[in-house]
């Protein structure tokens, strides 16, 4: 199946959940939206996951596209990491950072088959190259 938009792309979709859950949280606590900082790091790093997907999607390039998977792959431990936090302060329920948590995880988990899949089609095209230039 040939994907012809970032927006058919499984983990781009599951990492759009992913925003809405964490603002879902952001906005069930006051005390979560008065602090300011934590708001915007765990807003931000949600956004970032959907944005290097999409980003790297576009760059026409997959080398340049398993660059900005890995910043999405890094993206999702930082969310992980902020509700761990939110968690701490009494921001949120156990229940709601680990929903969040195990989203997190399979947006990972999405873009780690992503990466695999790359990555094999790069060195399928390295060893078709080293064929050539022996022959």
């Amino acid at each position: 199946m040939k994907i012809n938009r970032f927006e058919e792309l499984e983990c781009w979709q599951e990492a759009r959940k992913l925003v809405n859950m964490v603002y879902a949280a952001v906005k069930s606590s006051k005390a979560f939206q008065a602090d300011n900082r934590l708001k915007d790091q765990s807003t931000g790093a949600a956004i970032s996951i959907m944005n290097n997907i999409s980003e790297g999607w576009a760059s026409q390039s997959n080398a340049e596209f398993i660059r900005f998977l890995m910043y999405s792959r890094r993206s999702c431990a930082e969310v992980q990491n902020c509700f761990y936090i939110a968690l701490d302060q009494d921001y949120i329920k156990e229940n709601i950072s680990q929903e969040i948590y195990n989203q997190a995880k399979k947006v990972m988990m999405i873009i780690d088959g992503l990466l695999r899949y790359l990555r094999s089609q790069r060195t399928q095209r390295s060893k078709r190259i080293e064929r050539t230039q022996r022959s």
